[in-house]
């Protein structure tokens, strides 16, 4: 099939399956195109939340269907491709994390969303980028936090809450490797341009940023602004949401450090395609499983996120 073909297939299967298509911004452009749903991790969650359909196709990677699952025990959730990890996720097994937690007795376990099931299981509530700050600032000031599994992204937030939170030390392999030098060097060629990053780079880059914040605090932020020049520090699939809202805007990718590329790509996430996409519906193939004990133990941290989100 072509391209042409391929999207009428998709489209044809997803009606005749009482089917959602969920895509994170950090996928290909053809697949944010066909999504019934686009946005970040907290809007897929909420979407999958109250959506009525009989199947979600989570266009992301494993723990965005991990979630989904979660919240939706009684849809069929499937992935294009169960190979699509994640760097961060990877970076806290959840045995060690779990002996890290018992090291630190009498504090509260705030995850961020990018870990695996059993990660939430051992967590009393999930954040996001979008939401991070405001949940570390509802609990009380003087209450003992343990933060994972970015360490970039808890620095951040003990920076702006004045909160002094143990940080798991994980990291995300594309937002780790933005470079600083090509970012001033981008910053003189484009004097005018304002810099929006994403609170997952080290604080080396966010300190040249003019705004921080999740992927669609970023995009809200080029939508509303005046300016037309913006220097983007996260992963490249942003922009072509940024530019169908912005046609007139001009979007420069960051790119990363020790590489020719001009932008800084995750490499799981590009591992899902239309193709991926039209097999995984057409046969229900590639269905996200989570043991039904770990998926209850990690309700209660995302159900308190989304309560704590409203």
């Amino acid at each position: 099939m072509n391209k042409t073909q391929l999207i009428e297939a998709i489209d044809n299967l997803r009606k005749e399956k009482n089917a959602v298509i969920m895509a994170h911004y950090y996928q290909t452009g053809d697949i944010q195109d066909i999504a019934d749903v686009i946005g970040d991790s907290l809007a897929l969650a909420q979407k999958a939340a109250q959506t009525k359909a009989d199947i979600i196709v989570l266009c992301g990677v494993h723990f965005m269907g991990e979630t989904a699952k979660i919240i939706c025990p009684d849809k069929k959730v499937l992935v294009p491709d169960l190979n699509a990890g994640c760097s961060l996720a990877d970076s806290c097994p959840a045995d060690e994390f779990e002996h890290f937690i018992k090291q630190h007795p009498n504090h509260t376990v705030v995850s961020y969303v990018n870990t695996s099931a059993a990660v939430k299981a051992l967590t009393d509530v999930v954040v996001t980028s979008t939401n991070a700050r405001k949940i570390v600032e509802m609990l009380p000031k003087d209450e003992k936090i343990i933060f994972g599994p970015d360490r970039n992204l808890g620095n951040y937030i003990n920076s702006v809450t004045g909160r002094n939170m143990v940080l798991w030390n994980g990291a995300c392999h594309v937002h780790e490797q933005f470079s600083v030098e090509k970012l001033i060097e981008l910053k003189k060629q484009y004097p005018k341009a304002k810099v929006l990053a994403h609170p997952e780079c080290k604080s080396v880059v966010l300190k040249l940023a003019d705004i921080v914040g999740s992927t669609q605090a970023l995009l809200d932020f080029a939508t509303k602004s005046d300016e037309q020049q913006f220097l983007v520090a996260t992963e490249s699939g942003i922009l072509h949401e940024m530019q169908k809202c912005n046609p007139t805007k001009e979007f420069i990718p960051v790119p990363p450090a020790d590489s020719t590329c001009a932008c800084n790509e995750c490499n799981f996430m590009r591992l899902n395609t239309l193709e991926k996409l039209y097999v995984c519906l057409r046969d229900e193939s590639n269905e996200i499983v989570v043991d039904k004990e770990t998926a209850k133990k990690a309700l209660k941290p995302i159900v308190r996120m989304l309560e704590m989100s409203k």
